[in-house]
């Protein structure tokens, strides 16, 4: 099951990351190293996502799953605004990017963001 998804959970009030933003970029060329200022990226996929925390689709699947370099951006500060929390501006956690890599692409990569106002986690999942 060749695919990429994600799953955020909210740790502050403890339920799944509703209605977030989030938008998948690949890096454009083979030759670029994705810590090279003038490196590209491609913007592959966007969502937000739903009552679990979750997109209804995989980000990515099938042939447009390919080997490479990938950052998933999560629009946090904005979800937290939905909350009515109350946080200094400029916020400490805003759009949160997790830059990965897909070396296997017959694998199924799962990206789960557990995240607060102050801190985020992430991890390979299943």
């Amino acid at each position: 099951m060749n695919k990429l998804t994600t799953h955020v959970l909210d740790l502050v009030h403890g339920c799944p990351g509703r209605g977030i933003a989030i938008e998948l970029y690949r890096l454009t060329s083979d030759e670029a190293q994705a810590d090279d200022s003038n490196t590209e990226w491609e913007l592959v996929a966007s969502d937000t996502t739903n009552y679990d925390g979750r997109c209804d689709q995989p980000l990515l699947e099938g042939d447009s799953f390919v080997k490479g370099c990938y950052e998933i951006v999560f629009q946090a500060g904005a979800y937290f605004d939905s909350w009515n929390d109350s946080q200094a501006e400029p916020k400490f956690l805003d759009a949160i990017v997790i830059r990965f890599g897909i070396s296997d692409p017959t694998q199924h990569y799962h990206v789960p963001l557990l995240l607060s106002q102050y801190g985020y986690s992430t991890y390979r999942g299943s």
